[in-house]
């Protein structure tokens, strides 16, 4: 009986022993498994470091107001602060280097004038002339940082192309837009303008005039991507004349008067050719009677428009181009002038850092006087205030407008295929009907403009009056001219600012013809 009893304990004593091992044994398992967890946390938090960290470097890209993001305003990384990049000159060719920087397989289209929303940030850049195969946008060439001369309405930005998210297919096409497409407004709609001091300013108000309930309220119109375009047709409508401004702002609101802006607005993305008779005829995003639309800005930040009964028309003379277009070739050591001021191609500038007899080579240029004439009414002046304008000692004046002229030739399949670049404008009045007396001259800090029955000439002498084609093949293309091309100066109207022409080039000769105006 002790010996059982002996053999119990041992039995109990092992038994106890055993339990503990296992004890010991998960919580040691138990250990190794939270040490690995807070290991994984750890590196988790430092690639999310990292991570936040790489979007802070000195030139980082970020889109903002769109609806995801691949599209947006694009705003870059300088000095530790997020700025706003201008849209002077802004095109497929920065579109593209974006989009590939922010890792998407390329661009849909770029978009001006705020197109989402209005640049809440410095500018940090102006004047952006990319080739379009930079890695990185600072690579590309633009005034210096901070360097501007922009308002906040006219933020540049893109729409990219989306990654293909199917991993079942390798050939599905990336979607070009995800976007409703547009439409024009099916009832007719009354206009008005708010809160003016005048009677041909105010916030514009629209209202639906023949809905399912008889006239509908009054309301706002959506301030993205407003412009002088949209303008033109409200005036034009309202019989006021011809918008001298379109802005996105809550300036006329009637707070003083006790009343806040509407509540609804009733129409956004607002896109005009120009030369509609009334707003309804525009195209507008999709909306319902009882629906309120969409709008990217903040409460109050709505449409509004000045009219003026006279204006400026400016008309490209096609015909001038016609008679002087030629070709020239010339040594790149007699262009060094206008490689400062980016009138050449971007191969001219790997020749000048590849080759150390770059000045002994030549380029090909395509020249042609450019003559513009004001039609209108009104003398056409620039945006830009004079104290702002920029000296150029190249040709040795004082230039206001960074914009004013784009030169394109396109291919058959409607690709750009060289342009030429001209960094910036004086305007003056050069030759005059008869009985009209000059009043703008560039010399002597004058001041710069172009009166009406007065041309402003660009002569085919002058340097970057021209497009580089030194890497162009022989053949036909399209070729196009525009003025105001950015419609950031007021106008009668805008589709005769563009002219575009057939262009045959040979080995020997190039001429362009049948040409015909449009909007640029």
């Amino acid at each position: 009986m002790s010996s059982l009893l002996v053999w119990c304990a041992l039995l109990q004593t092992l038994l106890l022993v055993t339990l503990r091992l296992g004890d010991c044994a998960i919580a040691v398992d138990a250990n190794r498994t939270s040490a690995l967890e807070e290991a994984r946390l750890q590196r988790e938090n430092l690639v999310r470091k990292y991570l936040k960290r790489l979007k802070k470097e000195e030139g980082a890209l970020k889109l903002v107001g769109g609806r995801g993001d691949f599209e947006g305003n694009v705003e870059i990384f300088h000095a530790g602060k997020w700025g706003a990049i201008c849209d002077d000159e802004w095109d497929q060719a920065e579109a593209e280097v974006v989009c590939r920087q922010l890792g998407f397989p390329g661009h849909v289209k770029p978009t001006h004038t705020g197109h989402f929303g209005r640049a809440k940030r410095k500018f940090w850049m102006d004047n952006l002339w990319c080739g379009g195969k930079e890695a990185e946008l600072t690579d590309c060439r633009f005034d210096g940082w901070g360097a501007n001369d922009c308002e906040s309405g006219e933020a540049a930005g893109v729409i990219c192309k989306q990654h293909d998210t199917d991993t079942t297919t390798t050939s599905k096409p990336v979607p070009v837009e995800l976007k409703v497409p547009k439409e024009r407004f099916g009832q007719r709609l009354e206009l008005r303008l708010v809160g003016g001091r005048v009677e041909g300013e105010g916030r514009v108000e629209v209202r639906i005039v023949d809905g399912p309930g008889g006239a509908g309220p009054w309301g706002s119109v959506c301030g993205d991507s407003w412009g002088l375009l949209e303008g033109n047709v409200v005036c034009r409508q309202l019989n006021l004349g011809y918008a001298n401004n379109a802005v996105q702002t809550d300036f006329f609101s009637d707070e003083a008067d006790g009343k806040e802006l509407p509540e609804r607005i009733l129409l956004s993305g607002t896109e005009c050719y120009g030369n509609e008779s009334t707003l309804a005829d525009c195209l507008h995003d999709p909306i319902g009677w009882d629906t309120v639309a969409a709008c990217s800005e903040r409460k109050g930040h709505v449409a509004a428009v000045t009219c003026v009964p006279a204006m400026a028309d400016l008309v490209f003379d096609h015909v001038e181009m016609e008679q002087s277009l030629h070709l020239e070739d010339r040594l790149m050591y007699l262009l060094q002038c206008a490689m400062e001021e980016n009138c050449v191609a971007t191969q001219a500038y790997e020749i000048q850092r590849d080759n150390p007899n770059w000045h002994l080579e030549t380029r090909r240029l395509l020249k042609f006087t450019a003559r513009v004439v004001n039609m209108g009414t009104a003398d056409f002046r620039p945006h830009i205030p004079k104290h702002l304008w920029e000296w150029h000692l190249c040709h040795m004046h004082y230039h206001s407008m960074e914009v004013f002229a784009t030169f394109d030739v396109i291919d058959g399949q409607g690709r750009k295929v060289a342009e030429g670049h001209k960094a910036s404008f004086c305007l003056e009045d050069n030759q005059c009907l008869p009985g009209v007396e000059p009043r703008y001259a560039c010399a002597n800090y004058g001041d710069q403009g172009i009166s009406v029955n007065c041309s402003d000439i660009y002569r085919h002498n002058i340097d970057c009056q021209w497009v580089d084609i030194s890497e162009l093949d022989f053949g036909e293309y399209t070729m196009r001219v525009a003025i105001n091309p950015e419609f950031k100066v007021p106008e009668m109207r805008f589709d005769n600012n563009a002219a575009t022409c057939r262009l045959l080039y040979t080995q020997t000769y190039a001429r362009v013809f049948d040409c015909k105006h449009e909007r640029p």
